[in-house]
């Protein structure tokens, strides 16, 4: 799973940071800025991203739990640019997605501006935690539920790691297929581009004869 930060509002950076599906991160944000990600999330897949948000104070010189009045915006668009979530969260939060095209969906935080005057000057440190596939299956939970025996849940992880491992191979065939189109289609590009060339030069030759022979049979050389 490959994760970057790509956008911020009050200027371009790029961050890249290979995460294993469990890991979380933290950044920070101003006031009137925003953090997009992108995921390369294969189809039909569950996505399940956790936050919570920590203020910098100055008296105590570090940063310390948000208040319950700051809110987050998610919002969240597929690789075709189409909103598929977008809603406000409190300063801690959890949100929810399945994926129903493969390829990059980009995930943007940004805080909620009408609350801001809270840390005015300030920074926002945001702890992000983004797991994907069976890692979003609380297996304690579904033992519990389903009343399943150690060697049973275990089965059952290895049946969602493998449906899992299913559809990354189906993403990277998917990859490989549009790559190859592209290659293709660009290959295409320089031939026809070497035959425009070629046949300019042709022309501009046989220009350059004709004008030439015309030259020097106006000065009578030929």
């Amino acid at each position: 799973m490959e994760m970057k930060a790509v956008v911020s509002s009050t200027g371009l950076m790029l961050l890249f940071a290979w995460l294993s599906p469990s890991q979380a991160l933290y950044f920070h944000i101003g006031e009137t800025e925003k953090k997009c990600f992108i995921e390369e999330i294969p189809d039909e897949t569950m996505v399940i991203g956790r936050y919570r948000t920590q203020l910098w104070d100055k008296q105590a010189g570090s940063f310390l739990p948000s208040t319950p009045g700051l809110g987050m915006h998610v919002e969240i668009k597929d690789p075709d640019a189409k909103i598929i979530l977008s809603r406000q969260y409190g300063s801690d939060g959890r949100f929810t997605f399945t994926s129903h095209t493969p390829g990059e969906h980009q995930i943007c935080l940004h805080s909620n501006s009408t609350k801001m005057a809270l840390f005015t000057g300030g920074k926002l440190r945001v702890h992000l935690d983004i797991q994907v596939g069976e890692h979003t299956n609380n297996y304690p939970e579904i033992a519990a539920k389903d009343k399943l025996s150690e060697l049973q849940l275990r089965v059952r992880q290895l049946l969602d790691q493998v449906e899992q491992i299913q559809k990354e191979q189906n993403y990277q065939r998917y990859r490989e297929e549009r790559f190859r189109m592209t290659s293709e289609s660009t290959n295409q590009r320089v031939l026809w581009w070497s035959i425009a060339q070629t046949f300019i030069l042709i022309i501009t030759g046989i220009w350059q004869m004709r004008h030439l022979k015309s030259f020097f049979e106006a000065k009578k050389l030929v």
